[in-house]
């Protein structure tokens, strides 16, 4: 059994300023972010930690994601992802190795379709399938649910928020 999610949502910024605030620049030194010392990411309750940025487009990219999870669940989970196909400024595939609570495996993409000059549409997908047999046709709709309720609402303030603040700075 697999739930999949998919949205769409428009932002003020270009297809490269999004892409940007996803993955840093070329100049990046990439050697500045470690398991030590991650690049964060925060928006509400959901923390993302860059462990380790890939090569420069973001191809083997490593975050962990926490986020909340419901109360039955303990009320936080977390996930371990690796960025696998990147085709910069356009598109990101990520598989995620690790899922807890509870045990699933989960991957997915975004794409950044430029609309306008300075507008961006970001395509969302996500395919999340619980491990247990058991729990899967009594949880994992219920589950992925959760996860992604307001999913777009959470990643587009991240972008948003990444986007003032390069503008901020420049």
């Amino acid at each position: 059994m697999t739930t999949t999610y998919e949205n769409s949502w428009t932002v003020d910024g270009s297809r490269d300023d999004v892409w940007a605030v996803l993955h840093p620049q070329k100049d990046f030194d990439r050697s500045l972010t470690t398991v030590d010392r991650p690049r964060v990411i925060e928006h509400g309750s959901t923390r993302v930690e860059v462990l380790h940025e890939g090569d420069e487009n973001g191809l083997g990219l490593v975050r962990r994601c926490r986020f909340l999870a419901p109360g039955y669940l303990g009320g936080t989970a977390q996930s371990w992802e690796m960025v696998s196909e990147v085709r910069a400024p356009e598109f990101q595939r990520y598989d995620v190795l690790v899922c807890a609570p509870p045990s699933a495996t989960v991957k997915g993409w975004y794409r950044l379709e430029a609309i306008e000059e300075s507008r961006t549409r970001v395509h969302i997908h996500e395919e999340y399938t619980m491990r247990s047999r058991w729990l899967a046709p009594l949880l994992e709709r219920r589950v992925h649910d959760f996860f992604l309720k307001d999913n777009d609402v959470k990643f587009k303030g991240m972008i948003e928020d990444g986007l003032r603040a390069r503008r901020s700075a420049a």
